[in-house]
């Protein structure tokens, strides 16, 4: 190998040093860059929205949801066929307890029922002398008894004629409104053909649901206030009538009517209502917007915002703590804390998702949730 040749080797050698070097510095330079970039950002601070958790007075109450119902309602239908061969009653009116309402042709089945008229006559005659030729012996008992069956089935045929006339007059089972008119004079009704539809709106009636945990809270006889969004500045008093003697396995609910007297007819079936029972003196709970409230399978948890003194710009170092609380009635958008939380704390009241214990935060309130312990009832 010549001298010359030697010397470029080395120089080659020298090259790939300084490339090979400067790529691990830079490697290294990198990974030293990233690692204090991931320890500056390890835990940035998180926006949240937070509330003063504070002393509220509290009235223990039952408060639950349910849809009115009219005490006595139906579709009036016709039993029979037939055609309509008289309307006694308008749209909207008022009726009593068996009002004639509507009458279907009956003129072939009343004809037929003064043939069977004559057929239990002829039937009474015979009886009469086969039983006068008995007493003669001139004819034997069972003669008689043939009579007799002849004559029963005559006026039972009577009897059944006369109650298929009267399927053709349909009456108002009981008092009430009536709806709309769904049929006009001489329509051809089929047997079921819906006619109008009965509402008995004085007393109505309001199903609702308790969780079993409130059942203690309510019983028979006792005052209910009702309200729905059809009125939204009066309550309609009410009482309890009956409660289920069950509770549903699926919901663990049991299910209570409340009566409501409703003398001008302002409540409609199928109106949505909130029906409330208050039970008890008013006392003081620790009071949070539900949504403050975590609701796990091993218990409820808030996060309190603690103040850890002040970071190098002067701003207050803020962060987290979780904690365990003990829930008790919920009244509209608040819950009230039995234990675990202080009034006057700060409590977390959106953006949980992203906290854990000592995570630091800043506030922002600019969007606050509901917390409103009467919020107005809405029609579903």
């Amino acid at each position: 190998m010549t001298k010359g040749t030697t010397k470029r080797m080395i120089i080659m050698l020298l090259l790939a040093a300084i490339v090979f070097g400067g790529i691990y510095a830079f490697q290294q330079f990198r990974n030293k860059m990233i690692q204090q970039g991931i320890k500056g950002q390890a835990n940035p601070p998180q926006s949240v929205s937070t509330t003063v958790a504070k002393m509220a007075t509290w009235q223990p109450s039952v408060e639950a949801v349910g849809n009115l119902r009219a005490s006595n309602g139906t579709n009036l239908a016709a039993e029979v066929s037939g055609i309509v061969k008289a309307i006694h009653f308008d749209s909207g009116e008022m009726v009593k307890t068996g009002q004639l309402l509507l009458e279907l042709n009956a003129d072939p089945l009343k004809a037929q029922l003064k043939q069977l008229y004559a057929a239990v006559g002829l039937a009474k005659q015979n009886f009469k002398r086969d039983f006068a030729q008995h007493k003669m012996q001139a004819v034997s008992q069972a003669t008689v008894d043939n009579s007799a069956a002849n004559l029963k089935s005559a006026l039972a045929e009577v009897t059944m004629q006369k109650a298929i006339i009267a399927q053709k007059s349909i009456r108002a089972p009981f008092a009430g409104q009536l709806g709309i008119r769904l049929v006009d004079l001489g329509q051809y009704l089929a047997a079921g053909t819906a006619l109008v539809n009965l509402q008995k709106l004085d007393p109505m009636y309001l199903d609702f649901t308790v969780p079993q945990d409130q059942i203690d809270m309510i019983h028979v006889g006792e005052n209910v206030d009702v309200q729905t969004s059809a009125f939204p500045n009066k309550v309609f008093v009410g009482t309890i009538s009956a409660i289920e003697p069950q509770v549903d396995i699926a919901t663990r609910n049991l299910k209570a009517r409340a009566s409501i007297p409703n003398p001008d007819g302002e409540l409609l079936p199928g109106l949505f209502a909130t029906a409330r029972v208050n039970r008890g003196e008013e006392k003081q709970y620790v009071t949070l917007p539900n949504s403050a409230i975590a609701y796990n399978p091993y218990g409820s948890t808030v996060f309190i915002v603690n103040n850890k003194g002040n970071k190098a710009d002067g701003k207050p170092k803020l962060e987290v703590e979780q904690r365990f609380v003990t829930t008790g009635l919920t009244r509209g958008d608040q819950v009230a804390v039995l234990s675990g939380l202080e009034a006057n704390e700060i409590v977390v009241t959106s953006g949980q998702l992203k906290l854990r214990n000592g995570t630091p935060v800043y506030i922002n309130n600019s969007v606050q949730p509901s917390n409103n312990p009467n919020p107005e009832v809405k029609d579903e």
